[in-house]
Order: C-alpha cells, then structure tokens, then sequence
C-alpha cells in the first residue's frame, strides 16, 4: 500500500500542512521538526508524486542521477551526455553516487522527498532494484541507464553486450587466431555474462579467468596462465583497463602484441587509443547513452510516453594495431 502525506504526519506528530512545507523545502519549519519529518520518510518510503510537488513549487526543473560510483573509467562521458541534454533544457542536475550499494540507496530515497527533483536517471542498479521499484511506483519518473536490458519494468537505455562479444570473437577469428584467454568482470553483471555468450557464440571459451575490471586483475591473470604453461594466441578483455594489464602483463613476459598474442578489449575509453599499442576494442555508446536516458525523461516529464521497450543503441568493434 503506498505511503500517503496522513500517514507520515500521523507517525511524526505534525500536521499534513506541516509535511507538505518540510516536503517542499519550507524555511519556515523549526529544524528540529523538519528532521523528524524527514527521519519518518526516510522511514516509512514515502515519496510525494512529481505532479504534487510541482503544484507546490512549481516544477523543480531539476532531474537527479544516481551512480554506482564515479570512479568507473566510462564515467565521466556518461555523465556528461546527461548533463549536455538537461542543461540544453534549461534543467539542473542533482548528482548522487551508490558507493555502498543497497545501504547507500537506503538513504538516498529517505532524502527524495526533500530533494523534490521530478525525475531521476538511474546507471546500472546491481542489488537496489526494491528501493527504485518502490520509488517507481510511488510516482517519481525513472530512466534506467542499463547495458544488459535486464529490467523491463522501468524505461530503459541499453546496448548490445551479446553483440560486442560476438563481435570482438568474429574478428579474432578472421584473424587465424583460434585459442583466446577470455578476461571477464564480476560474475554477478549481468554485462559480464552477456559478453561472455556473444563471445562463446563465435569462438570458445576454454580458457577464462574471471576479473574484476581493474588493471591489476587483467595482468594477474595473464601472468598466472602464462606461468602456468597455459598456450592462448590472443585476449578478450571484458574492458579496456583489464586489456590494459593484460598488455602489460604481455610485455613483461617478452610476448609480442599482436604478432604473438592479440589483445581487445571492451569499451574505448581514451586509455584504449594511447596505450601502446593502440587498443583493438569494443565501444559502447556512452555519451549518447547518457543524452538518450536524459532526453526520454525530460520528455516524460514533458507528458510524452515512455517507450515500453527498451532504447537500443549498437556497440561496434574498433580495430586498432593490438589486433588487427
């Protein structure tokens, strides 16, 4: 049953009248009022719909994002595909990060109330689905920034990581290269698993050693199987920065790239064009992931529907001197 204004006025002790200005960032609440408020939000989930907060203020033109993290390599030109599209709509953007995983979403929807942004962009939300289903359905537009498209309940902006990975085997394949060392991610992406059937769809995959996206996973792993005597003519990297110590890895080992061992990876984040050799690799369409999720929510805000499938944007393989 959703959490109405009565029933959050009712646990703090106040009046709806008193909840709606707290709601709406009133500076005339007495603080130690509005904290309890805000504190029985946070408690019960209780989310104000967009269109009751624009009666009240007017629309916020105000959008938020909710991140993993802002340290993940692909990051920042998301993120500005977002910030283009709803600063171009004379929007503001409210930035918060999910370092913590689900406790970190735990307190973010406690703050939604009172932050009072009409729509919310949402990149890839491993284990916090009940908190922004919760969130969805209580009435605040969202728009999943999702790669796997594994989420149809929300309107969603994915790419094609089954794909990528066939595309990347394809390639090593025409190359005569035909014993690969596959690099994943963690095995609870849905993106890892996604890449790893488009790959094993080409060529297979007897040879994985399961990453963890960092450099340092990628050169591990290439250096324990080339301890190990394993033989492998060439590296799919599930990204770029494990490519990225798998090449390392490589050359302190004394095996040439690519006339030994070719190497591609997945992303082309900027490291993929100046490491040296250059990086054969997969882009994702970030930056326009990022301007597509931004633009079907501000039209949903703007009274437009949603599509009900998600938006498909194609990866492509970019070849360069790692693999050519």
């Amino acid at each position: 049953m959703r959490v109405t204004i009565a029933d959050v006025a009712r646990a703090a002790g106040v009046s709806k009248t008193t909840v709606s200005r707290v709601v709406n960032g009133k500076a005339d609440v007495d603080r130690s009022t509005a904290y309890r408020v805000r504190e029985v939000i946070a408690g019960l989930g209780y989310v104000p719909s967009s269109g009751a907060v624009g009666l009240a203020r007017g629309s916020s033109r105000t959008v938020g994002m909710l991140v993993p993290s802002l340290t993940w390599p692909w990051m920042g030109e998301l993120l500005q595909g977002v910030v283009d599209t709803v600063e171009a709509a004379d929007y503001g953007l409210l930035l918060f990060t999910c370092n913590r995983g689900a406790e970190s979403v735990r307190r973010f929807t406690g703050q939604v109330s009172a932050r009072a942004f009409d729509g919310l962009v949402v990149v890839e939300p491993e284990n916090t689905l009940g908190h922004l289903t919760a969130l969805h359905r209580a009435g605040l537009p969202i728009v999943l920034i999702d790669d796997r498209g594994h989420h149809p309940a929300f309107p969603s902006v994915v790419t094609t990581n089954y794909e990528g990975g066939a595309s990347a085997a394809r390639h090593l394949r025409d190359s005569g290269r035909t014993r690969p060392l596959v690099v994943t991610g963690p095995q609870d992406f849905g993106c890892v698993r996604d890449r790893m059937r488009g790959f094993g769809s080409v060529l297979p995959t007897g040879l994985v050693a399961h990453g963890d996206f960092t450099e340092r996973g990628g050169r591990l792993a290439v250096e324990q199987l080339l301890a190990s005597g394993a033989e492998f003519d060439s590296v799919f990297a599930h990204n770029d920065i494990s490519a990225v110590g798998a090449l390392r890895a490589l050359h302190a080992a004394g095996r040439r790239v690519p006339d030994d061992i070719a190497v591609v990876g997945f992303d082309d984040i900027p490291v993929a064009r100046h490491i040296e050799p250059p990086l054969t690799t997969v882009r994702q369409p970030t930056r326009q992931m990022g301007e597509t999720a931004a633009r079907m929510l501000l039209s949903h805000l703007g009274g437009t529907a949603v599509p009900d499938e998600p938006v498909v944007l194609p990866t492509e393989l970019i070849v360069r001197r790692s693999a050519p």
